[in-house]
């Protein structure tokens, strides 16, 4: 058995094409076939369903792809380990981010990379709580950075980063601008543009509303963080945003950011690793450094807010 045969049963369960999980191999599909092929022949057992096309794994292969995927990661974790030893931590560590939480990643991502400077640094910036979870859980991830549920399972360790509180972003012109606070119920009445539905950071904001005795009717929605301030930005809709939005892109000119209350509300967001032994040394590194850094002070700034 050879780690490049686990390596292709990882890719195909997790492409589910054998033409993709060859080029994510970076070899030809016959060669990837014929790898598998040799695996199964040494288990004696069959591992992938095969029609005219992939038709998913056997349930041995399901059992098989996860002792892969362990074996895999701890080899790697050993490789990293004696890296770090003998020159240094050095290669790739992987970031998996709830949208909202993406300004949160970079206070973390700037003093891990200066402490660490032969490590590449990956951050996907656009999953949902459930992904996180299932991806550190398959060694997908090193570690994650989302909200800290009360059901979460002893699966995993948190290091708690900062309360998410929100604000009612509006055209300076509304009469709500002029208020120290808003509440969520005036919120919903406005023309609103917010995050998707399927979006974790939408659900947050849907139990609140609802909480308050209220849901909202967005006139318009996206999965884009980016997009949801162009538009914003214009005057024509308003917003429900986590403050630390505001950090990254400011109040755009001619909008007011108001405090929400009635519920005021905060949700506990965090680093988040997979509870194992031994534990990744780049999990490690970067607990240590989120420890170390008080990253709910550095959300308070706001570009082009001089009291703060």
């Amino acid at each position: 058995m050879l780690f490049r045969q686990l390596e292709y049963l990882v890719a195909l369960s997790r492409e589910r094409h054998f033409a993709r999980a060859a080029q994510a191999c970076h070899v030809s599909q016959p060669a990837l076939s014929e790898a598998l092929r040799k695996l199964e022949e040494e288990l004696d057992m069959p591992l992938v369903r095969r029609g005219r096309k992939y038709e998913g794994l056997t349930p041995e292969g399901e059992r098989i792809v996860v002792w892969a995927q362990r074996i895999l990661a701890d080899r790697d974790a050993l490789k990293d380990e004696v890296d770090a030893l003998r020159s240094g931590l050095s290669g790739r560590i992987r970031i998996g981010s709830v949208p909202t939480a993406s300004a949160a990643v970079a206070e973390l991502t700037g003093p891990f990379c200066a402490a660490h400077p032969l490590v590449t640094v990956e951050v996907i910036a656009d999953l949902q709580s459930v992904d996180i979870l299932r991806q550190l859980q398959n060694f997908e991830l090193d570690a994650g950075i989302t909200y800290l549920r009360e059901d979460l399972s002893a699966n995993f360790h948190t290091v708690a980063l900062y309360q998410e509180r929100y604000v009612l972003l509006l055209t300076a012109a509304d009469g709500l601008a002029r208020r120290t606070t808003a509440t969520w119920a005036e919120a919903s009445r406005l023309p609103l543009c917010l995050l998707t539905g399927a979006m974790q950071g939408r659900r947050v904001l849907d139990e609140l509303f609802a909480r308050a005795g209220t849901q909202p009717s967005p006139r318009l929605e996206t999965d884009s963080v980016a997009a949801l301030f162009a538009h914003v930005r214009t005057g024509r809709w308003a917003s429900v945003v986590p403050h630390a939005w505001l950090h990254v892109f400011g109040v755009p000119p001619g909008m007011r950011a108001v405090p929400l209350v009635e519920p005021a509300a905060a949700v506990p967001v965090g680093l988040v690793t997979a509870a194992r032994e031994p534990d990744s040394v780049m999990a490690r590194a970067l607990t240590d450094i989120a420890r170390s850094t008080d990253v709910a002070s550095a959300l308070e700034r706001v570009p082009g807010d001089p009291g703060r």
